[in-house]
């Protein structure tokens, strides 16, 4: 299949190329050292609509499709892939507010997620699930009008940056895995919340770490989805975020082949371009080649999901390859730089540290086979890990 951009998203696309090109690129790697971002940026790219663009018009987005998301980020990330997390996550989180909130919450802060003006984090991971994503601690208890929150969010992206999260916790049974998982949005900037950052050696701009919840009040108009129903419900959004967490990773390797080829044209040995030498053409062919194969395969999982197909294998594809690869390619233009390549005055091992932590962050390689495997036979694919989990017992 092919992927021809319409007028509309060459326009967007454009924009976000001209955009990174001339705000980004330049200040990348000395952005990646700091542990936030600056918000004068994001309002940059807010007012120029490379935020959340398939958000709902009724909230100031575009409505355009999830294609459309994807060019945008992949521009974004080819210049600095920290940034791209800003367009990623206003595009997966802005769409989950908007979708599962409350029609107040979505006017009040979706509007401030494509002005560049709110960030809304995710509060899933916990310090004993990991992949188990569903195991959680993490209690929400009736109160009043409302729920108290009680628990730990680790592994969280902004997690001292973000204005507001969707926080999930169990409201059921304590064994009940998925079932009995409610979500709720939580204003982050009130009393009874801690929060931390990791120093984390990629990615620091984003800011992961750890967000602490102490009897935090939440108002039961802030419960999202159905009560105990919200894992099943919201996660399906995850198979968005997965294609564009490919096309975030496959900008920053591009970016590196793109440079390197440059390079091996200048850089001379034995009287002539190092670019003629096998050894070094063919492995810019060939990540040449699995760029455009991924790229493909990124564009192919948005277009099913425009079409409202299924597209559950594909995102988990993205998800599991595309960073893996790009790392390898990544690591490929650094060597063919020599020495230079070895030190921190070009960005390739920005990148790579980077685009590393999404081998582990959003789904393990493990994880997203497990969801190839079950897409393909059903169930049957996980029915050994229960009986060596009957078995422990």
């Amino acid at each position: 299949m092919q992927f021809q951009p319409t007028e509309d998203q060459k326009a967007l696309r454009d924009a976000a190329k001209r955009f990174a090109a001339e705000k980004l690129a330049p200040g990348y790697q000395k952005r990646a050292k700091a542990h936030s971002f600056d918000r004068g940026v994001l309002k940059e790219m807010g007012a120029l609509g490379l935020i959340g663009p398939d958000l709902p018009e009724e909230f100031g987005g575009l409505g355009e499709s999830c294609v459309t998301s994807g060019l945008i980020t992949e521009q974004i990330a080819y210049a600095d892939f920290n940034i791209s997390y800003i367009q990623l996550l206003g595009s997966l989180m802005g769409g989950m507010v908007a979708q599962h909130a409350s029609k107040e919450i979505a006017s009040e802060w979706v509007p401030k997620v494509l002005a560049g003006e709110a960030i809304i984090g995710l509060g899933l991971t916990e310090p004993r699930g990991g992949s188990d994503a569903a195991n959680l601690i993490l209690k929400a208890e009736k109160s009043g009008n409302g729920w108290r929150l009680n628990g730990e969010k680790t592994s969280m992206s902004f997690s001292e940056q973000a204005d507001a999260a969707v926080v999930f916790a169990r409201t059921g049974d304590a064994d009940g895995g998925a079932r009995g998982v409610s979500a709720f949005f939580v204003d982050l900037n009130q009393a009874g919340i801690k929060r931390t950052h990791f120093d984390d050696i990629g990615t620091r701009p984003v800011g992961r770490g750890s967000v602490f919840f102490d009897d935090v009040f939440v108002p039961a108009e802030n419960m999202m989805a159905e009560q105990d129903r919200a894992f099943s419900t919201i996660m399906v959004g995850f198979d968005y975020s997965r294609a564009l967490i490919g096309l975030e990773c496959l900008g920053a390797a591009q970016a590196s082949v793109d440079e390197t080829w440059a390079y091996v044209q200048e850089r001379e040995a034995f009287g002539a371009p190092i670019v003629q030498y096998q050894g070094v053409s063919f492995p810019l062919a060939e990540a040449e080649t699995q760029l455009t194969m991924m790229r493909q395969l990124c564009y192919y999982t948005l277009s099913l999901r425009d079409s409202g197909m299924p597209h559950t294998a594909e995102a988990a594809m993205c998800k599991w390859y595309v960073p893996k690869v790009a790392c390898e390619i990544i690591h490929q233009c650094l060597i063919l730089h020599g020495h230079y390549g070895y030190t921190t005055d070009l960005p390739h091992h920005q990148r790579y540290n980077d685009v590393l932590g999404l081998q582990i962050g959003d789904g393990t390689a493990q994880i997203q086979k497990l969801v190839i495997a079950r897409e393909k036979v059903g169930r049957v694919a996980l029915q050994y890990d229960k009986k060596a989990k009957g078995a422990a017992k």
